[in-house]
């Protein structure tokens, strides 16, 4: 069974950084494509960043520029470093592992960014 445990989030001011991190055990680490989303009170749940298998990464464009998605196989961990935070970018993280036939989803870590 695969498990995914996020980790790192917490109460920032704007301007700060938090760097998350997304633990997954279970599964071949190197062969799954892993996202970071977030789901704010009242919205959607929705895609901020993704890497693929080989390293390539994508991001949400309200993130491009301060956000940065990297993974470490040999730790079976995917880091999202955040950068320049903003109160909008306050809501719970979610990482998504997807080892090509199914999706795992963690219970997420909530970041709130206030002064």
């Amino acid at each position: 069974q695969v498990q995914v445990v996020e980790s790192g989030g917490g109460l920032v001011q704007p301007g700060g950084s938090l760097r998350l991190s997304c633990a997954a055990s279970g599964t071949i680490f190197r062969l799954v494509g892993v996202g970071w989303h977030r789901q704010a009170p009242g919205k959607e749940r929705e895609l901020v960043a993704g890497i693929t298998i080989g390293g390539d990464t994508n991001y949400a464009d309200p993130v491009k520029g301060r956000f940065t998605i990297s993974r470490d196989n040999a730790k079976n961990t995917v880091y999202l470093q955040m950068n320049s935070l903003k109160p909008e970018d306050t809501a719970v993280y979610y990482c998504n592992v997807n080892n090509g036939r199914m999706r795992f989803w963690g219970k997420g870590t909530l970041v709130t960014i206030s002064s």
